[in-house]
């Protein structure tokens, strides 16, 4: 059975040893799930729902957030770990502690850093030395080896596309406005003179906005490629967009993209700026010879990221398991 496969089957099991607490944003819960589904075992995915109290930055275990149907989820038989991720969600995981819970946190906590057993923060987060802390570079996604080596069957037409075939990861101003036209245009462009004579694999997201997307699929006309837009119907090919990438270029303004990226073991460009820990992440990336802007000489280092593997691997070796 596949890890990913364990944690569908047991999503409903009380009696799993394992639980994920999944925050309503996916790209949060994809961090926690991302370890789950490396640790072989099974796992109870809790779908998290927040009430009004959830606004506060509660400084105790607490399940004070939770909605009501949410918080009648939480019930014995208790697991040997939680895994979770976001500062709303690490009230409850001390919550489970105290019920007997090895507690393991990505992302800030917000509060209560010292009481986790373990915490997974990104390097480009700046996380203080500690006993409990293991630095990531990057963050903890889902897309693993296994993941990819599945979306390379399910997606096998796309090596009819002409070489070399280059996904493009859009995504948005991370608050605020949609990205505007001529930064979609411009992007495309960009794209189409570094890689003259590819194909392109482009994925854009929901922060990228309908209209920058329409000027998207304007700047492909007349190169082979294929596009799926945020909301498009039918299956989303991102990941197989991704394991048949010889090229990837992602926009600067999106951790997890950038993380999931890495995963491959394709070179990896970043288009445009960003700010603050964006900004830290991608300059932790080119230090790391892993990825380049978008222009310049392809990265040094095409080795594959795997830090969920990682911190999988040391769940195991510490022996929460049992």
């Amino acid at each position: 059975m596949s890890a990913s496969k364990a944690v569908a089957e047991a999503a409903g099991t009380d009696a799993a040893s394992v639980w994920v607490l999944a925050d309503p944003r996916p790209g949060t819960a994809n961090q926690a799930l991302g370890i789950a589904e490396r640790l072989g075992v099974p796992v109870r995915v809790v779908p998290l729902a927040w009430g009004p109290l959830a606004r506060l930055p509660w400084p105790w275990p607490t399940l004070a957030g939770l909605g009501p149907a949410a918080r009648a989820l939480l019930r014995p038989p208790w697991p040997r770990v939680v895994i979770s991720a976001g500062r709303r969600s690490a009230p409850i995981a001390l919550w489970l502690k105290q019920h007997g819970a090895r507690a393991v946190h990505a992302m800030r906590p917000g509060f209560g850093a010292s009481s986790f057993d373990l915490l997974v923060l990104g390097q480009h987060d700046r996380p203080p030395q500690a006993p409990n802390v293991i630095a990531i570079l990057g963050a903890c996604h889902r897309l693993s080896p296994a993941v990819l080596a599945a979306a390379r069957t399910r997606w096998c037409d796309l090596p009819t596309l002409p070489s070399p075939r280059v996904a493009v990861l859009v995504g948005g101003p991370v608050r605020g406005q949609r990205m505007a036209d001529a930064e979609a245009r411009g992007l495309i462009r960009a794209v189409r003179d570094r890689f003259p004579g590819g194909s392109f694999l482009v994925s854009t997201s929901r922060r990228t906005g309908r209209h920058a997307s329409a000027a998207i699929a304007e700047a492909l006309a007349g190169v082979p490629h294929r596009l799926f837009r945020w909301g498009d119907a039918g299956e989303n090919p991102y990941a197989g967009f991704l394991a048949w990438a010889e090229a990837i270029v992602v926009t600067a303004d999106s951790v997890s993209m950038l993380a999931e990226a890495c995963a491959t073991a394709a070179p990896v460009f970043v288009a445009g700026d960003a700010a603050g820990r964006h900004a830290r992440l991608v300059a932790s990336l080119v230090a790391a010879g892993r990825v380049a802007r978008l222009g310049e000489p392809a990265p040094s280092a095409v080795v594959p990221i795997d830090e969920a593997g990682r911190v999988a691997a040391e769940i195991r070796a510490r022996g929460w398991l049992g």
